[in-house]
């Protein structure tokens, strides 16, 4: 049995569904975690109207194996289902942004953060084991400013396991040789930490419409460090698979993300420090032609 399947018997279904014994021993399992020292990390889950996947990713969060001191920060993006409820329950303190986006909410959980490290949690994601002590441990070692894992997506009735597999395969390939000169590119906030005080001089980028505020970090933390890419499996996160869904297929998918970099083939080979916003994503450009 995969280390993920039981967190998979509420994902995607109503917080109706899970029984009050279940809430309670995950309430239990944060309750371990609380503590008079100063954290060494700050772990900031940010949701947003994710009542049918934030149960089962805090669960994964409460098991996690830490010898650290170690802090628990939720942010309710302004849901409207039963998001704060969720966090509530389980005894997660957490705050409530109102303005929308994911930058505002990962900006919301660092203003708040206590720990030398934060580490960013998506509310659609599974973590393994070991995630949070594997992260903090690698922030630890000389000149690491940021630590990026990767991730793996949950079998579903979209896509086979084993075209699941194949893809994966073949994406990593591709993340390797990008991790070289620009990690940039392939950190995702879902599975990444960073310095906390190298992180709160430069902020999360908030005026951008469809992401971009991990890679943009990832950026300004360069001048301070070492971003360092883990490929192994206790930081390597289940997630959601909806998003490959958005191009059609498996292969559709991958091929749409090779085409967009073999266009810019030198990419592979050289650093930048620079990227210039495009109009369509910044958010004031956004309300202009609205």
């Amino acid at each position: 049995m995969s280390w993920y399947t039981k967190y998979l018997e509420y994902f995607e279904k109503p917080y109706d569904s899970v029984p009050k014994t279940t809430i309670e021993k995950v309430r239990k399992n944060f309750k371990h975690f609380e503590t008079t020292e100063p954290p060494m990390a700050s772990i900031a889950i940010a949701a947003r109207n994710e009542e049918l996947r934030l149960f089962s990713c805090l669960w994964s969060l409460s098991e996690n194996v830490c010898k650290y001191p170690i802090e628990f920060i939720g942010v309710d993006n302004d849901s409207t289902d039963r998001t704060a409820e969720i966090y509530e329950t389980v005894g997660v303190k957490y705050y409530i942004e109102k303005q929308k986006s994911p930058g505002y909410a990962r900006q919301c959980g660092l203003n708040h953060s206590q720990g030398k490290h934060f580490i960013c949690i998506d509310s659609d994601t599974l973590y393994p084991p070991h995630y949070i002590e594997t992260m903090i441990e690698e922030l630890e070692k000389p000149g690491i400013v940021g630590v990026s894992g990767m991730c793996n997506f949950i079998p579903g009735n979209h896509h086979s396991r084993l075209g699941l597999i194949l893809y994966q395969l073949i994406r990593d390939l591709h993340k390797k040789i990008l991790s070289f000169k620009r990690p940039e590119l392939i950190v995702c906030a879902m599975f990444f930490a960073f310095r906390a005080d190298y992180g709160k001089k430069i902020g999360f980028r908030v005026d951008l419409i469809r992401g971009g505020d991990d890679g943009a970090i990832v950026v300004g933390l360069k001048q301070y460090g070492k971003i360092k890419i883990l490929f192994n499996r206790k930081v390597r996160v289940m997630t959601a698979s909806n998003t490959l869904t958005n191009d059609g297929n498996l292969f559709n998918s991958f091929k749409v993300r090779l085409m967009k970099y073999m266009k810019w083939f030198r990419i592979y080979f050289t650093r930048k420090t620079y990227y210039k916003d495009v109009e369509s994503n910044l958010i004031d450009s956004f309300k202009k032609k609205t």
